[in-house]
């Protein structure tokens, strides 16, 4: 990771506004609020505020309006460099980590953290892995948190081990493309088949383990393989699900080596997070920068409150 401190946009609050604004706005300003393209920037000391007022609902705004930006005290230089640096970061970037580089409080820095995930959330429902004909989908589970037998007994909630006390997540990925992951409630054929034929074209080859809960959904794809890893079979031909064990791998990493603990109610978040930074990877010609550009594109739309942090529309 490579972070230019001398670019401009991170020194100087005007560059930064100016740099948000040819991102959000490269067609020209528009009211937030009405969509109107009739607007006149303000001279004087609003103009270097960049505020802006629309002649169709006569209401004044910044670009930092309907964002995660907005009323927030936190300078956008500061903004900027949170979006660089946990962008370009491959397995992210704690809170206490951007507290220390950013030089604010632990709760700013959650909170802005927390944020910038918001707006790594694809806004198109139909995003993530399509496949189609000649295309591959590998689907796979795995559970987060940590191991029962490192727990103090008193919070165990499975006293043999296993899984009790994790949090499930299940994830599509299409070889060579995107992937898109989900917290679950339960990895059953019935919670999964819903996340895997609205996220998958029928025409797709779907390959899999040999979890009796891809059986029966495997039947409505044009071609479903499975490999046995309770006998060591990891790849037959090409049939192999050593692409989205790749994609856990680089989640597991992160939340054991980055982040440590992830709750329950942010695990779609980090989930979001790691799912960004995997479809906007190198591999697939993305720079750091473009892939910060896009994030920071993503923030429009969505707004996150202290006294609402389940991402509910501020009020």
């Amino acid at each position: 990771m490579t972070v230019n401190l001398k670019n401009p946009i991170y020194q100087d609050e005007a560059k930064a506004r100016e740099h948000l604004e040819s991102l959000r706005w490269p067609d020209g300003a528009y009211c937030p609020r009405c969509g109107g393209f009739q607007v006149v920037k303000l001279g004087g000391k609003a103009g270097d505020l960049g505020q802006y007022n629309c002649r169709d609902c006569r209401k004044k705004f910044t670009v930092t309006v309907g964002t995660i930006f907005e009323r927030s005290h936190i300078p956008l230089t500061t903004w900027l460099l949170a979006f660089q640096l946990m962008t370009s970061s491959k397995k992210g970037m704690s809170a206490h980590q951007l507290h220390r580089m950013l030089d604010v409080t632990y709760k700013t820095a959650w909170f802005m953290a927390h944020r910038i995930r918001e707006s790594m959330r694809p806004t198109d429902v139909r995003s993530g892995p399509k496949g189609g004909e000649g295309k591959i989908i590998e689907a796979d589970e795995t559970y987060i948190g940590g191991k029962e037998k490192n727990k103090h007994k008193s919070k165990r909630r499975h006293p043999t081990g296993g899984a009790g006390g994790k949090q499930a997540a299940f994830a599509l990925v299409e070889r060579g493309g995107h992937v898109r992951s989900f917290h679950v409630a339960k990895i059953s054929g019935k919670d999964l088949r819903p996340y895997i034929v609205t996220q998958v074209s029928r025409k797709s080859t779907l390959m899999t383990d040999e979890g009796g809960q891809y059986r029966h959904v495997g039947k409505e794809f044009a071609r479903h393989e499975t490999v046995n890893h309770s006998i060591d079979e990891y790849v037959r031909g090409d049939a192999h699900t050593n692409t989205v064990e790749g994609y856990f791998s680089i989640l597991k990493r992160g939340v054991t080596g980055v982040y440590h603990h992830v709750s329950e109610a942010h695990l779609k978040r980090y989930l979001c997070e790691f799912d960004f930074r995997y479809n906007e990877r190198a591999a697939l010609g993305v720079s750091d920068d473009e892939r910060c550009a896009k994030a920071i594109q993503g923030s429009s739309g969505k707004r996150l409150t202290y006294r609402r942090p389940d991402g509910a529309a501020h009020a």
